[in-house]
């Protein structure tokens, strides 16, 4: 008999690393449902419009799909209600998913231990509505970290997407977690499409480019500073809470497109000088997508960039997220000679289909701690 396996994830109402995540696992097993607590096939990737999504009340509510954070007080409550009858569930979670209930085994892959709870700072950012956010976040958290804790605890076993979360979660869970690198699902024989309207601006290329959500934390705003007064191009890709404010501080030689289709994304991608990655990430997959198109990085020197970056063969680093030393290793990477072919196959290690045969595995060892099913019935898990 065939396992049943399931995959959830958080919420599916955005474009972003943890979503790829996502849609490799669903490749690995197509038959597998997806379970979330919000769904908005208009704000996230089109391909899961092929997959089989069930969701929890809460995405009866249209405010909660365009913006999660507002269903933050119900989100545990949420988690918890999603009952997944499956013989293992592959939890994508960066906070709730691996807290939904199941009759079978639990393989937590962690993106991070929820940064609301033990990277609040940094989440929130400043601005003038990170008081309020804060006011409200210190009042659910005492009740929110027992919640978490407890669901982490329950988990059969943890995988970690860099060597920062592995840390982490040793650190916030007690759990010695395995490290699985998350794949890139660059397509390079994929077709690109240039971005209307852009083509002024973007030109026969060379332009710097980013790729983000549009966080606090992920240092977009040093990015722009750091244009200013430059003789060159920046285009940022991304979505998210700062994305008008962004736009109000960017000069002429900065625009910044959301909700870009992966063809447009690749033709910006081919034509772009380099990536620039100020961001603290948990782990750096902008870098491996730019390095298989043959573009290095400019990225700094922390968290996952650390995992998914070797100095000089896909990119360089810089030492602080501010404005003087993003301009500072522009300026001075223009100078390096690019060996193509060996970034392209140093990225190709990262393959979806090396991180599909791994994930099997690690979900074959939980299906023989009960001697219930072989995978290799339909499939191969080695």
């Amino acid at each position: 008999m065939t396992p049943r396996i399931a995959i959830a994830h958080d919420y599916l109402t955005q474009r972003g690393g943890a979503e790829r995540v996502v849609l490799a696992l669903h490749r690995a097993f197509p038959e597998a449902p997806i379970h979330t607590t919000l769904y908005d096939p208009d704000l996230t990737y089109p391909e899961f419009r092929d997959a089989e999504v069930i969701t929890s009340p809460l995405n009866r509510i249209g405010a909660f799909r365009r913006n999660h954070r507002a269903a933050l007080p119900l989100l545990a409550a949420a988690a918890s209600s999603i009952r997944i009858d499956a013989d293992v569930v592959i939890a994508s979670s960066s906070g709730w998913a691996h807290g939904f209930p199941t009759t079978g085994k639990r393989l937590v892959y962690c993106h991070t231990p929820a940064r609301w709870l033990y990277l609040t700072d940094e989440y929130l950012g400043g601005g003038s509505d990170a008081g309020l956010k804060g006011a409200v976040l210190g009042a659910l958290k005492p009740g929110l970290l027992r919640w978490d804790r407890k669901k982490a605890a329950e988990a059969d076993a943890y995988l970690a997407n860099s060597s920062i979360v592995k840390e982490r979660i040793r650190k916030v869970y007690g759990i010695e977690a395995d490290l699985l690198f998350p794949p890139h699902s660059v397509d390079i024989t994929q077709e690109s499409k240039p971005i209307g309207g852009l083509e002024h601006f973007i030109g026969d290329g060379g332009h710097y480019l980013v790729v983000s959500r549009l966080m606090p934390y992920k240092n977009v705003d040093q990015v722009i500073e750091a244009f200013k007064g430059l003789d060159e191009r920046l285009l940022i890709v991304g979505n998210g809470p700062l994305l008008q404010t962004l736009r109000q501080q960017s000069p002429d030689n900065v625009r910044i497109v959301a909700n870009l289709s992966d063809a447009e994304l690749a033709w910006t991608y081919e034509h772009c000088t380099a990536l620039i990655a100020a961001s603290y990430e948990d782990f750096g997959l902008t870098p491996l997508e730019a390095g298989a198109h043959g573009k290095p990085t400019i990225a700094l020197r922390a968290g996952g960039y650390l995992d998914s970056i070797v100095e000089g063969v896909n990119g360089v680093f810089f030492e602080e997220p501010t404005a003087a030393s993003i301009r500072a290793s522009v300026r001075s990477s223009g100078a390096i000679e690019w060996n193509q072919e060996f970034m392209v196959e140093y990225c190709n290690q990262f393959s979806e289909q090396n991180f599909g045969r791994r994930i099997k595995s690690h979900v074959q060892r939980l299906l023989n701690s009960v001697n219930k099913y072989d995978l290799r019935v339909g499939w191969r898990a080695d």
